[in-house]
Parts: structure tokens; sequence; C-alpha cells
């Protein structure tokens, strides 16, 4: 699913139903397959400014299981894209599901270092509001100046990150 506008919405109480009722079906779809579903990424920390997209992580205990995941995924209509370039952290597509909210849907396995950082990330933001409330205000700006195009949103908001990163330990 790409991102042909950029719109950046205030915190939304209703992202974190949303998360849930995807969950639901993913759990329903998956079985014992995985670990845990992970709701990540800006729609999971309350107070957040987000493009409202929920960006979820399902984890797998390895890789021995993945093939068996991706068959039951599939039968719920999400296909396989691959890691699209970020190891350990594989990418699924779907069409329809207008029931749902627009998500992204990655599967990860226990050790990833992806994952580490998606939770580390989520959860740094989440005990900490004024960093969350700065990053907002970046991704608010980012998307003012740049609604047509993901790529210098992506740019503009890239400093505020990496000094995130730098507060929570990950670089």
């Amino acid at each position: 699913m790409t991102t042909k506008r950029v719109v950046v919405l205030p915190y939304d109480p209703q992202w974190r139903t949303c998360f849930e009722q995807i969950k639901g079906e993913l759990e329903e779809l998956l079985g014992d397959l995985f670990l845990a579903i992970e709701h990540v990424g800006s729609t999971s920390v309350p107070g957040l400014s987000a493009k409202p997209i929920i960006d979820i992580d399902v984890v797998i205990e390895s890789y021995d299981v993945f093939p068996n995941v991706v068959e039951a995924l599939k039968a719920g209509g999400y296909e396989h894209e691959g890691n699209l370039g970020i190891p350990e952290r594989e990418a699924f597509r779907y069409d329809g599901k207008q029931h749902l909210q627009k998500h992204h849907l990655y599967v990860c396995p226990a050790d990833s270092e992806e994952l580490h950082r998606h939770l580390t990330f989520r959860n740094y933001l989440r005990q900490h509001p004024g960093a969350a409330g700065e990053y907002g205000r970046i991704k608010e700006e980012a998307a003012r100046r740049y609604p047509d195009s993901i790529e210098d949103y992506i740019q503009y908001k890239s400093a505020c990150i990496a000094e995130i990163y730098r507060q929570c330990g990950l670089q």
C-alpha cells in the first residue's frame, strides 16, 4: 500500500480500536503461529499525530514457521512482498479489506533487530510525551510542506527521528 498523498492527523483514540479489530482477524488467521501482534508506529502512541495507517508487527518464533505464516495470511487476503530492503521484517500487502482501517502488516522473528527498533521507539515515545509532541509537530510540518512527496516528508522528519533514536539508545 503506497502512500500517494501525505496526510498527518492529530492523535485519534479510535486507532487503538482499529488495531484491535485488525489484530482479532490476524489471530483467527494465524492460530498458534505467532508469539505476539504488536501495534507499532505513530498510531500506537497516545497523543502523537500520525498518518492514519495502523502499523502492525506480527512476531513469530523464527523463520522456521514463516512458510506456514505466509500461507495462513494468503488465505486471509494478504500477499507476501518480501523484506523490501529491511532484513528481518517481511512485508505483506492486501487489496480490499474496506471493513478495516488502512494498515501496514509486517512479520518479524522475535530476535529481529527491526522489531527491537520498532518496540524501543514506540515505548520511548509512550514514556516521553515531550519527545512525542516534538515529533508530532515535525510530522505535521513535513506533511504541510510536502503533501505530494512521501520521500521529502520522510527526509524532513529524519533528523528528529535520529535524535529520538539517540535518546533511546538505538544509535
